[in-house]
C-alpha cells in the first residue's frame, strides 16, 4: 500500500541561499549528520548540493570552499515531489532519474521536506539492510 510523501519525508530540511559557500554547507552537513543541503533563492528551491558534489566539483578541482558559492556546484535541474504525492510515484521517479533523494516542495516551490530511498524502504516495511542503514547514526 502506498503512503503519502508527507508521511515518510524528513520535514524542515536544511537549506541555504544560493550565495552561501560550500564551507557553510559542509559545516551543516557535518553538524547535522546529513549528506545534502537544499539551495534556495528568495525562499524557493533552486538546487541541491551533496557532500559528493563538494568533493568532486570543488575539492578535487582545488577550489576554495570558503569562497565558492553553492550556485557554482549545486545541481539545479531537480526532480521534485509534493507532500500529497504517493510514495509509489517517488520510487518511480527515483528509478527513472537514478537519484536517491528528492526534494519536497509546496505549490510555491518552497522546500518543505526531502524524501530519500531509505524513507521509502522504512515506509514499505523493508526488513533488509536499507532501513537499518537509514536509521543508523552517522559515523563522523
Amino acid at each position: 500500500m502506498s503512503s503519502r510523501v508527507s508521511d515518510v519525508m524528513t520535514a524542515a530540511p536544511q537549506s541555504l541561499p544560493l550565495d552561501a559557500t560550500l564551507y557553510e554547507a559542509a559545516r551543516i552537513m557535518r553538524d547535522k549528520g546529513i549528506g545534502d543541503v537544499l539551495v534556495t533563492y528568495a525562499g524557493r528551491l533552486c538546487g541541491l548540493v551533496t557532500d559528493r558534489d563538494i568533493v568532486l566539483r570543488a575539492v578535487a578541482e582545488s577550489r576554495d570552499t570558503s569562497l565558492t558559492p553553492l550556485g557554482d556546484v549545486c545541481t539545479a535541474e531537480l526532480t521534485t515531489v509534493h507532500p500529497e504525492d504517493d510514495t509509489d510515484t517517488v520510487a518511480r521517479l527515483m528509478s527513472e532519474h537514478a537519484v536517491r533523494r528528492l526534494p519536497v516542495v509546496d505549490a510555491e516551490h518552497h522546500p518543505v521536506g526531502i524524501v530519500c530511498i531509505g524513507d521509502l524502504a522504512l515506509a514499505n516495511g523493508d526488513s533488509g539492510p536499507l532501513p537499518a542503514i537509514s536509521k543508523a547514526p552517522p559515523n563522523n
